[in-house]
């Protein structure tokens, strides 16, 4: 298949791994492939897809924040928003209506915006000795260290990646992907540092406005970029807000007046450890939903043994990451995934060359080098469709 005619996750998948797919592939040992053809094991210079579709079905398959994220392929490097709607107008000619034998109303149209972005790639290498290699199953060693080291790289490339996607708003991306806590900030300024529907330098956690632009937008300069915010006037442990049932009601209103409707919450465990105490304390209890990740994002499952039982409220399901960011307790990312999604330039890979491989020339030494890489970027053409909770205890 051509990279051209790739038009799916799935299309991704067979091109860059082969027959079959990361959800619910069969791996099978040995087996190395290239773009156009298998590999065997001894073959120099390939690089090794069995590793790379196994990192890529981690990220995808279990619950983290990547996961709950669509995927599509990349296609365009870039997106057009609607900053503002045809008319606001709510009485007179704009709303449309004609007199008999009047003149047609004046014309209308919405204002559009182009948004650029570029593919970030995200690379982990190690490397080990030929002497590492040969002494690894001598001596009490760890035995195979080249299998040893590609899993816990695999693991680590994972991590990292969900690492960077729940990273707090006051470190720019840069050449790490874009953090869910950036997506679903605001700029807001009313004169003063006081406010809590977003953030401006008179923040305690936010050290320059500029550190809440976005895709090159700079939010202060475009309030339409702003996804929606409940924040506390500073952000220190003193003065963080005791969590209530109010927080997370508003939260969905103004989605909702927003026009977002969100399809998953991701917090920490201890916020949701809160919540249920919350309810509990009112003799309600969470209900729960079967669900399971898809590239589609997180998607309601029949069964009883398909998927994994999730908590909910409002009936969106509340995903756990121990990564998420917290202030007294874990924030809350509501996500309308209709709205964002990772945009895959090439899902994971794993590269391994040196001399176990037979090619010591590629990496001018008697050892071996690893590499686990991923392209892409998490996009989001609806900012108002995204919300966030925080500076909560």
């Amino acid at each position: 298949m051509a990279r051209d005619y790739v038009r799916t996750i799935t299309d991704m998948e067979r091109y860059y791994y082969g027959a079959g797919n990361a959800m619910g592939y069969s791996y099978t040992g040995s087996e190395l492939l290239k773009a156009d053809s298998p590999m065997l094991s001894t073959t120099a210079g390939t690089y090794q897809a069995i590793y790379g579709r196994k990192v890529w079905s981690q990220l995808n398959q279990e619950f983290n924040a990547f996961s709950i994220l669509p995927k599509r392929p990349w296609d365009r490097s870039g997106w057009r928003v609607i900053t503002e709607k045809p008319s606001s107008a709510t009485t007179g000619t704009a709303l449309g209506g004609v007199a008999e034998n009047a003149t047609l109303p004046d014309t209308q149209r919405p204002v559009f915006q182009h948004i650029a972005a570029k593919p970030k790639t995200i690379a982990h290498t190690f490397d080990m000795s030929e002497t590492a290699i040969f002494l690894a199953d001598k001596d009490d060693g760890l035995g195979d260290i080249r299998s040893v080291l590609k899993e816990e790289m695999g693991k680590h490339h994972a991590e990292t990646v969900n690492k960077m996607l729940t990273d707090d708003v006051n470190n720019p991306a840069g050449n790490n992907f874009e953090s869910l806590d950036r997506i679903t900030a605001a700029y807001h300024d009313d004169g003063t540092a006081a406010t809590t529907v977003g953030m401006n330098s008179g923040h305690d956690n936010l050290s320059a406005n500029t550190d809440l632009d976005i895709y090159s937008i700079s939010r202060s300069a475009n309030t339409w970029s702003n996804a929606e915010m409940s924040n506390n006037v500073v952000s220190d442990t003193a003065t963080d807000r005791t969590m209530s049932l109010d927080h997370l009601d508003d939260m969905f209103q103004k989605l909702w007046v927003r026009g977002g409707n969100p399809k998953v919450i991701l917090t920490h465990y201890d916020t949701l450890m809160r919540l249920q105490q919350l309810l509990q304390s009112q003799q309600r209890f969470m209900e729960e939903k079967r669900v399971t990740p898809t590239y589609n994002g997180v998607k309601g499952v029949p069964g009883i043994e398909a998927g994994f039982i999730v908590a909910t409220y409002n009936g969106v399901p509340i995903i756990p990451s121990k990564d998420v960011a917290r202030d007294g307790i874990g924030r809350l990312y509501y996500l309308d995934t209709d709205y964002m999604h990772f945009s895959t330039a090439i899902p994971t890979q794993y590269f391994e060359s040196g001399i176990e491989t037979g090619d010591p020339f590629a990496i001018n030494r008697l050892g071996q080098e690893g590499l686990y890489r991923t392209m892409g970027e998490v996009w989001t053409t609806f900012f108002g469709a995204q919300g966030q909770v925080r500076d909560l205890k």
